[in-house]
């Protein structure tokens, strides 16, 4: 199977012995759902509806706020440049600064922040190796909401790494300056 008969499969029925795509070919198709790692496509299981509320509490906080002090985009289930990846983060914010001309398939720039809300479906592992990926592709802060445990996870780099409970205040810190909001408003 060539690239273009990859690029006419519905995702729904990508078949298992799919080759390997180079990051161009799978920029250029029309496959959706998926993010792209080093060649591989990782298929996006569907959320659960507790994810749901919490991206869009989350999302719509973020979203108001920046919208009202023009700090920047926030946007969701975007796809992202990452090195030789395309990751789509839950929720992302790209200051206005770095807003891309380019608004295409997948954003060439890293999000400044980039935020992960774990499923079900999702590995301890898997997420926090995302995390990793984007904090080393230039993202400055990463956070990681968990529904289960009501807490999120703050990436600044691979040593500084803060675990807040729903008692804490999430903080945008100099990256979405200003933003604050209690852990426990993204669950309810």
């Amino acid at each position: 199977m060539d690239a273009q008969e990859v690029h006419q499969i519905a995702p729904d029925s990508l078949p298992a012995d799919i080759p390997k795509m180079t990051l161009e070919e799978f920029l250029e198709s029309d496959l959706e759902g998926y993010e792209y790692i080093k060649g591989e496509l990782i298929p996006m299981a569907p959320t659960s509806v507790e994810h749901g509320y919490v991206s869009v509490n989350l999302s719509s906080l973020l979203h108001l706020y920046a919208r009202e002090n023009q700090l920047g985009r926030v946007l969701s289930e975007t796809g992202f440049r990452v090195g030789e990846r395309v990751l789509i983060p839950d929720v992302a914010f790209i200051s206005t600064d770095r807003l891309p001309a380019d608004q295409s398939k997948a954003s060439p720039v890293p999000p400044d922040l980039a935020v992960e809300v774990v499923s079900p479906t999702d590995s301890s592992h898997r997420v926090e190796e995302k995390a990793f990926i984007y904090l080393e592709a230039g993202t400055q802060l990463v956070w990681v909401l968990k529904p289960r445990s009501k807490t999120v996870t703050v990436y600044r780099s691979e040593t500084e790494i803060a675990l807040l409970t729903q008692n804490d205040t999430l903080s945008g810190e100099d990256v979405v300056e200003g933003f604050t909001c209690s852990v426990a408003e993204l669950f309810e």
